[in-house]
């Protein structure tokens, strides 16, 4: 069975910091893709960030260039993405998501995880 589970959402002080990991089974993750996506209350699901199959070429929406990094270790089928200088507009559902297509940012994936929820607020 296919599975992505995120965990490591909390409410967190805007200036926090909180790392999100995705643990991944039931499917080659080496191989794969990776991304993240988070959806607002009340919004449409929205493109954080993306990395490639090995690690070595990431990509990051505007909104979080720069305070966030995502990463992985394909031995442990994990991805990760470290979240710095939190602001409140960050408070979403975050959910990560498997392509093998190439295509990060099109929020059409072949795998998807629960979500896990962040909050900033003071």
């Amino acid at each position: 069975e296919v599975q992505l589970v995120e965990s490591g959402g909390c409410l967190v002080q805007p200036g926090g910091s909180l790392r999100l990991s995705c643990a991944a089974s039931g499917f080659t993750f080496g191989t794969s893709d990776m991304v993240w996506v988070r959806q607002a209350r009340g919004k449409g699901p929205a493109w954080v960030s993306g990395i490639n199959s090995d690690g070595t070429s990431t990509y990051y929406a505007d909104s979080v260039s720069g305070r966030f990094t995502i990463s992985r270790d394909n031995a442990k089928n994990t991805l990760y993405l470290q979240m710095n200088s939190l602001k409140p507009e960050d408070t979403a559902v975050y959910y990560c998501a498997a392509t093998f297509n190439g295509r990060l940012r099109q929020l059409v994936y072949d795998y998807w995880g629960q979500g896990t929820q962040v909050t900033v607020s003071s």
